[in-house]
C-alpha cells in the first residue's frame, strides 16, 4: 500500500533556540481543545505585542505525514511552516493544527525518516493516528477549532482566510465548503482529480519501456483493491485503503461548489500541474468569477526549480515570493 505521495519539505531557515521543551519557548501559544474525545493541539503564531490585538485568523492545513509540529535538532529548530509568516503577521494571527496523537515538540534525532514520529514500542505510525487519518476526521476536527477560535477575545470574526498545501489542501477545500465562516481560500499545490491521479501521473513518469516499468498500471491495480474494500483500516503498509480512497474524491467537487473568492497556486513541473490546468479550463468553462489561477512555471510541488536532472534545486527558495503572491490576493480580493 502507499504512503502519501507528497513530503512537505522543511529542510528551511533554521533558527538557534536554547534548551526548550514548549511550544511557547518557540514563539508559538499553545491552544487544546477537545474532538470526539481527542485532545486537539492548536498553535498561534502572532507579531510579537500584537498577541491580544483583534485580528482575522490565518489557518494553514498542512500536508502529509505523521511529523511534529515542533522539530528541534540540537540547538535549531526546522520551521513550522513551510514559509516565513512574518509578513501574514501583520494582519492576521497564523494557526496550524497538530497532526492527532502526535507530539507538539520533538527531537528531530527520534524521529524516523522525513521526520515521520513512530510508536516507541512497535517502530511504526502510532495506531491512534493512523485511525484518525482521514478526511472527514480532519474537516470535523478542523470544523470543531474554528469554534473554538471564535470565542478568543484577539480574534476577528468577521474574516477567516483558510488555506492548505498539498494533502492539506484537500482538506481546506471540503473544510470551505463546510463552513459558511470561511471567507477566502487558497488552495496550494494540490491535486484537483485526488489523489490517486497524483499517484498514477507521478509513476507514468518513471516508465521507460513497455515491459519492466509497469508502475502506473500497478496503481490501477491497487486502486481496484482500494475500491473494492474502501472502509479498510489496516495500516500495515501506510495509508490506510479508507484515506487513500476519501482523499482520492476529486477536490473538484468540493471547490466548484464555492462561491467566496479562491485563489489557486500550483508549480507547473508538479505532477499535478495538468489537473490544476484542467481546474482553470473547466472554472473558465463555467464563467466562474470567484477563483484566480497562479501558475509559478518551472516549479515543482514546493515551489522549487528544478536541476538539469530533474531534481528539486533546494538552493532556490520561492515559498516567500508564493506568500507575498497570497498576500497581493488577498488584499485586492
Amino acid at each position: 500500500m502507499k504512503t502519501s505521495l507528497y513530503l512537505l519539505i522543511f529542510i528551511l531557515t533554521t533558527q538557534v533556540f536554547a534548551q526548550r521543551n514548549k511550544a511557547e519557548d518557540f514563539g508559538f501559544r499553545h491552544f487544546q481543545t477537545i474532538y470526539k474525545g481527542d485532545t486537539v493541539d492548536i498553535l498561534i503564531k502572532s507579531k510579537k505585542g500584537d498577541e491580544l490585538k483583534r485580528k482575522p485568523i490565518f489557518l494553514f492545513c498542512q500536508g502529509s505525514l505523521p511529523q511534529p509540529l515542533i522539530k528541534k535538532d540540537g540547538d535549531k529548530t526546522y520551521s513550522v511552516f513551510p514559509f516565513i509568516t512574518d509578513s501574514l503577521e501583520i494582519d492576521y494571527h497564523i494557526v496550524i493544527i497538530g497532526k492527532p496523537f502526535i507530539p507538539v515538540v520533538a527531537e528531530a534525532k527520534t524521529l524516523g525518516q522525513n521526520f515521520i514520529y513512530e510508536d516507541p514500542k512497535t517502530g511504526k505510525m502510532p495506531k491512534e493516528y493512523s485511525n484518525r487519518n482521514l478526511l472527514d476526521y480532519y474537516v470535523g476536527r478542523n470544523l470543531k477549532v474554528i469554534d473554538y477560535l471564535e470565542k478568543l477575545h484577539f480574534v476577528d470574526n468577521s474574516k477567516l482566510v483558510l488555506a492548505g498545501h498539498s494533502e492539506g489542501s484537500t482538506i481546506a477545500a471540503k473544510l470551505a465548503v463546510k463552513s459558511k465562516k470561511v471567507t477566502k481560500l487558497i488552495y496550494a499545490g494540490g491535486c484537483p482529480l485526488g489523489r490517486i491521479m497524483a499517484m498514477v501521473v507521478q509513476d507514468r513518469a518513471t516508465e521507460s519501456d513497455t515491459d519492466s516499468t509497469r508502475y502506473g498500471e500497478s496503481e490501477f491495480d491497487y486502486w481496484e483493491q482500494v475500491v473494492n474494500d474502501k472502509s479498510n483500516m489496516d495500516d500495515t503498509n501506510g495509508d490506510t485503503y479508507k484515506a487513500t480512497y476519501d482523499f482520492s474524491i476529486p477536490p473538484i467537487q468540493y471547490l466548484e461548489k464555492l462561491t467566496i473568492p479562491v485563489l489557486i497556486c500550483y508549480g507547473t513541473k508538479d505532477w499535478s500541474a495538468p489537473y490544476n490546468d484542467y481546474l482553470r479550463m473547466e472554472m473558465l468553462r463555467q464563467k466562474k468569477k470567484n477563483f484566480t489561477f497562479k501558475a509559478y512555471i518551472g516549479l515543482e510541488h514546493n515551489f522549487f526549480p528544478l536541476t538539469t536532472t530533474g531534481q528539486p534545486n533546494y538552493d532556490i527558495f520561492n515559498w516567500d515570493k508564493v506568500v507575498n503572491d497570497w498576500l497581493r490576493w488577498l488584499n485586492t480580493k
